[in-house]
């Protein structure tokens, strides 16, 4: 039995009640009580989705258009159609869920024609739950609510309607969104196991890793943007825009309101005004491949993918992603429709590495992995031919598999971070790596700030400058090191997971060992560059100075006076 056969009862008259046949003329009438104006198209199109869709669903539709309204209005025609079924609401805060549970009441109460579904006195009748009258006795309320937060456990039911349980405060970072899906997950012991029991989820993405987007593929999503996409919008729906906006874009009404009754062009003019694109975007547009493009600075595709030459490389690497560059077989680990580009070509003459360095980023505490990253410096290009982690830290297995690293790239420095162990492990590092034969300089840093403010002030510059190249072996290492990690944690062990899902957000990510050791080996290539630049600017100045005082000694105006040789910045000069 389908739930649509589990809302048929054996009342007399059900087929000649077209309330009971049609869930939006039910909705009409409620909007009537309300002395709201006639619902929308938009709203008609969600009803209409939650009548007859799939037992899973999840709707997003822009702020404002009324899907929690729709929804209750929904709870309430289940509720008329089969006065058994058993309903929880949940939402982010219990209070939330609480008002949704209490507009529900609220309407029994005063709609003539739910009469019939007001509690008796020896039923449940509160705020937060209630009972129909027609309910049989039962442990579990006809409706009730929760907060995602609190116990979910403990009753049963024939519907969940998951009434955005994702907002601002818990989703923010890797840790609070996993905390949140597992969450979600007890949705399943509470569901009956009936063939018409049925999941509703009702939402706005937060970000681009929002539950929404990574619900199991038994979920069917609609999505109902304020406006109708353009032409580079539009792929960011994939399959899940509603069909009527589906319609709207196909006749290529770009921009228009999808439900001008309620927003019209002007109205949501003032709201992007109001929200900021990038806020806009998110909130009206459900877009969330947009909004996240600049929250999410570090991108595959401005990195050059190509083999690091072991002793000299090209003094020149240039970047253009063209589709023809597009390097489909190398393992993505970044947001949606991010990709790899191999160089666009290089210059003739090949010059030795600048320097050598490898960065390792010890493993401190817990699950954390040891991370390391080997770079060469050329001009201001960093060539990365290995990075990765290795579980453990100060274990013989792992210090001597980081000096056979440093061995095999020939490294002439090794940065250490020193914020566990007060340089512990630099001590500990030496003696293998005399043992080995390597004579690299140990240097020792540590970091007071912030550590993704950190991160992505040194990497942005360097990566969105196309000065980044990696060899591709590094990418399918990184891949095939993270299979020995459970499926939830694997991804967020990779290197480029974490490079490009870091934002300038507290614990944005719930891994960042390996990003951290490529950001130190950048900072340290950054700081030598400075440095050379530091002295370039000097000799520049002091070349002048020297040039201006010989003139000065040449100039006709001088004659007459004694000359002697003085010193500037290294070159002398006659005055």
């Amino acid at each position: 039995m389908t739930y649509k056969d589990a809302l048929k009862t054996s009342t007399a008259g059900v087929e000649a009640d077209p309330l009971r046949a049609d869930f939006r003329k039910f909705m009409w009438l409620i909007w009537k009580y309300l002395n709201l104006p006639n619902p929308t198209a938009t709203q008609y199109d969600i009803a209409r989705f939650l009548q007859t869709g799939p037992n899973k669903i999840c709707i997003e539709a822009f702020r404002g258009v009324g899907k929690s309204y729709v929804t209750s209005a929904f709870v309430l025609w289940v509720l008329y159609c089969n006065p058994q079924m058993k309903i929880m609401v949940v939402s982010a805060s219990k209070n939330r869920a609480d008002n949704f549970v209490k507009f529900t009441m609220m309407l029994i109460q005063v709609i003539p024609e739910l009469a019939f579904l007001r509690p008796s006195p020896n039923q449940r009748s509160s705020s937060v739950e209630f009972d129909v009258g027609p309910a049989q006795p039962d442990q579990t309320p006809s409706v009730f609510a929760k907060g995602i937060d609190s116990q979910l456990t403990g009753g049963r039911a024939d519907i969940i309607v998951s009434d955005d349980v994702e907002v601002w405060n818990n989703s923010q970072t890797v840790a609070a969104r996993d905390q949140l899906i597992e969450k979600t997950r007890e949705y399943s012991a509470i569901l009956k196991p009936l063939a018409h029991a049925r999941i509703i989820y009702l939402g706005t993405p937060q970000t681009e890793d929002s539950i929404y987007n990574k619900l199991p593929e038994t979920f069917t999503r609609r999505i109902w943007p304020a406006q109708v996409p353009t032409q580079e919008e539009r792929p960011g729906y994939g399959d899940d825009l509603a069909p009527m906006v589906e319609v709207m874009f196909e006749a290529r009404r770009y921009g228009f309101p999808v439900d001008p009754e309620r927003f019209d062009a002007d109205e949501l003019i003032g709201r992007r005004s109001e929200y900021g694109a990038a806020g806009y975007q998110l909130q009206f547009m459900l877009n969330t491949k947009l909004s996240d493009e600049e929250r999410y600075p570090l991108k595959l595709k401005n990195l050059i993918v190509m083999p690091v030459p072991p002793e000299k490389a090209p003094y020149e690497v240039h970047w253009l992603p063209n589709p023809d560059r597009h390097l489909k077989d190398l393992p993505v680990y970044g947001m949606a429709g991010d990709k790899y580009f191999s160089s666009a070509g290089h210059s003739p003459q090949f010059e030795d590495y600048q320097h050598r360095v490898m960065a390792i980023d010890p493993s401190g505490r817990g699950k954390d992995e040891t991370g390391y990253a080997v770079g060469f410096m050329l001009s201001s290009n960093i060539w990365v031919p290995k990075a990765g982690g290795f579980q453990g830290g100060y274990e013989p297995d792992t210090l001597e598999a980081l000096v056979a690293v440093a061995k095999k790239f020939k490294v002439q420095t090794i940065v250490i971070e020193s914020n566990f162990g007060d340089g512990m492990f630099g001590k500990l590092l030496e003696p293998v790596l005399l043992r080995a034969g390597v004579y690299a300089e140990i240097v020792e840093v540590r970091s007071n700030t912030m550590k993704e403010m950190r991160i992505l002030d040194i990497l942005e510059p360097v990566v969105s400058a196309h000065r980044l190249i990696v060899d591709p072996s590094v990418i399918e290492s990184d891949h095939e090191t993270i299979q020995v990690y459970e499926g939830l944690v694997r991804s967020h062990k990779s290197l480029f997971h974490q490079m490009t899902h870091i934002c300038r957000q507290k614990d944005a990510l719930r891994h960042d060992d390996r990003l951290d050791a490529l950001a130190m080996l950048v900072g340290h290539f950054v700081e030598l560059m400075n440095q050379d630049a530091r002295k370039t600017a000097d000799k520049v100045h002091a070349d002048s100075m020297a040039q201006y005082l010989s003139k000065f000694h040449d100039s006709p105006l001088n004659k007459g006076f004694s000359s002697h040789r003085v010193t500037w910045g290294g070159r002398s000069g006659l005055i």
